[in-house]
C-alpha cells in the first residue's frame, strides 16, 4: 500500500520545514505547495501557523486557503490545523485589540489566555477527550507549546450527539483552554506535534494512518 499524500500548505507561515521532515516521519508522502488543485487533492491537508492571527489569516485568504478548506471539509476531506493553523480555523481572533475575522469552520473566539506568565511555553500535559484518535497510546504524554492566545471556551452545538467533537484540553496558570479537537475530517492541535518528541511523532502517526 503506497503511502498516504499529504499536502503542508505552504502560505507564509509556520515551521514548515521542520512540519514536512515530521509528517514524512509519520509516513507521508509530503508535498510544501500552496496550490489549490494539490492541495484538494491530496488524502490529508496540513494547516501549519506561527505568529500572529491577523497576518495568518491575511496570508491564508491570499493563496485561497480559506476555500481551500472549506471544499476539502464538504467532501469530507481530511484537514488538520497546527499551533495558529488551529486558532484561524475559529470564529473570531482578538489580539492587541483588533478582531479579524477567521475561517469560521467552528464557533468560538481565540483570545489572550489569562495567566500570570505569557507565553505559555514548554511542556504540558493534556486531558485528552474519550475516544481519541489523536492521542491513542500518547493521552498520558506531555506536548510542546508556545503561545499566548487560546480557544477559553467550547460554543460548537453538537448537531449530532451520537458523533460529537472530541475536544482535549490543557491548563496553564490557573487558565484552561482547548489543546487539540477532532471533530469528522477536521482536526487541530494548539501545541506543536512537530516539536514534541516521540508523543508528537507518535499522534502526526495516528492522523497519518487514519488517511489510509
Amino acid at each position: 500500500m503506497s503511502a498516504p499524500n499529504v499536502v503542508v500548505l505552504d502560505y507564509g507561515s509556520g515551521n514548515l520545514r521542520s512540519a514536512v521532515r515530521a509528517f514524512e516521519r509519520a509516513g507521508a508522502e509530503v508535498t510544501l505547495t500552496a496550490d489549490f488543485e494539490a492541495g484538494l487533492e491530496a488524502d490529508g491537508l496540513v494547516v501549519p501557523g506561527v505568529g500572529a492571527y491577523a497576518a495568518c489569516m491575511q496570508g491564508l485568504r491570499a493563496v485561497g486557503g480559506e476555500r481551500l478548506i472549506g471544499r476539502r471539509l464538504a467532501g469530507g476531506r481530511p484537514v488538520i490545523g497546527i499551533c495558529v493553523g488551529m486558532q484561524i480555523l475559529f470564529e473570531t481572533g482578538i489580539e492587541h485589540g483588533v478582531t479579524t475575522d477567521g475561517c469560521g469552520e467552528w464557533p468560538g473566539t481565540v483570545e489572550r489566555i489569562e495567566a500570570d506568565v505569557v507565553p505559555h511555553m514548554g511542556w504540558n500535559t493534556v486531558d485528552a477527550a474519550t475516544g481519541s484518535t489523536l492521542f491513542d497510546g500518547v493521552e498520558e504524554e506531555r506536548f510542546y507549546f508556545v503561545h499566548s492566545y487560546g480557544v477559553r471556551r467550547w460554543e460548537l452545538d453538537e448537531p449530532n450527539p451520537a458523533m460529537p467533537a472530541r475536544v482535549t484540553w490543557t491548563s496553564y496558570g490557573g487558565d484552561r483552554f482547548v489543546a487539540a479537537v477532532e471533530n469528522g475530517p477536521l482536526s487541530a492541535t494548539q501545541f506543536h506535534p512537530e516539536k514534541s518528541g516521540d508523543a508528537g511523532a507518535a499522534l502526526l502517526r495516528n492522523w497519518v494512518t487514519s488517511l489510509s
